[in-house]
């Protein structure tokens, strides 16, 4: 077995395109849930919306800078829909509610009638030629000993990281200023908040629509780096793949979302070599190649659940603050 292929793999996978979307993805979750408290299980429809937003303004003509800006708004607009009559149902059933509201959204995109903008199954491709036209690094392969990238995969990475980091920069000043506060006091106490005067519901609407934007910001880098959108890129696991990172980083951390993220995809990654490795060599011959896909979920809810037990509180979190639902 060649362990430092599997090791190379996951540090590859740690530093690259999906830690950093997924982070995005989780910086948005963890306002949602985190701070406000909101179990919003359909955050992949903002993935969605924002990366069928830019394609879509691309496909019809128009330029990649205001498909982004299409997308983030569309997200902001079914953040407010959706938001509007859901969050005032209790915890439980806003999950149902958003999970529903996300396969709702997919099946409608991948739908016939709607072919002839979203091209339904078969997707649009080839949206994001833009993104890589301005690509200033020098073709080339970069990178420390094995773990290199192409000077395309190493444009998009450094782009995703740069939007990593404002975003983290926009959750810490948020969760310094008096909205942030009021929003913990909120996810605490809702009922002891409203005693004091804050309208509950208007600050849950805001950290809802804020963390939809960041989702959907996260959709549309996925986007451009596969040049594609699919409905099938947005199933329901994305979801929970992002509660696994806000979870194991610590829910309402600033930075917990990055390490999460990070943590999350090498465990993957690194695990997922393994098995192959072995498969390869022969010690395993009662699991086809084919079952990789099924294994690495099942990593997933067994992550989830292991943290859930042992540490929910996650790395950076503190279990006297610790939220899950009322």
């Amino acid at each position: 077995m060649d362990l430092g292929q599997a090791l190379t793999d996951a540090i590859r996978s740690a530093v690259g395109l999906p830690a950093a979307a997924f982070a995005i993805a989780a910086i948005g979750l963890n306002v949602q849930f985190g701070y406000a408290g909101l179990l919003n299980f359909g955050h992949v429809g903002f993935l969605m919306v924002g990366g069928y937003g830019a394609a879509i303004t691309v496909d019809r003509g128009g330029p990649l800078w205001l498909g982004v800006v299409v997308g983030i708004l569309a997200a902001v607009l079914l953040g407010l829909l959706l938001g509007l009559p859901a969050l005032r149902l209790r915890a439980d059933y806003l999950a149902i509610v958003t999970i529903s509201a996300a396969e709702i959204i997919r099946l409608v995109i991948r739908s016939r009638p709607l072919h002839s903008l979203t091209k339904s199954v078969f997707g649009i491709r080839g949206f994001a030629d833009s993104f890589y036209d301005v690509n200033p690094i020098p073709r080339g392969r970069y990178g420390v000993g094995d773990v290199v990238f192409s000077e395309r995969t190493l444009w998009v990475m450094t782009v995703a990281w740069l939007l990593v980091g404002v975003g983290t920069l926009l959750v810490l000043l948020l969760a310094r200023s008096p909205w942030g506060r009021v929003l913990r006091a909120i996810r605490e106490d809702e009922d002891a908040a409203r005693s004091l005067g804050k309208n509950a519901f208007s600050y849950k609407l805001q950290s809802f629509v804020i963390g939809g934007a960041l989702g959907a910001l996260a959709g549309i880098m996925f986007s451009i780096d596969r040049q594609a959108v699919r409905p099938e890129f947005f199933f329901t696991g994305v979801t929970f793949y992002t509660f696994t990172i806000v979870i194991l980083g610590g829910p309402g951390r600033v930075f917990s979302p990055v390490v999460g993220s990070m943590i999350f995809w090498f465990i993957i990654s690194f695990t997922d070599g393994l098995i192959r490795e072995a498969l390869q060599a022969g010690h395993i011959d009662f699991i086809e190649t084919t079952d990789l896909a099924a294994i690495r979920f099942a990593l997933v809810g067994v992550l989830l659940m292991v943290l859930i037990l042992v540490r929910p509180q996650g790395i950076f979190g503190k279990r006297e603050e610790l939220f899950l639902g009322d």
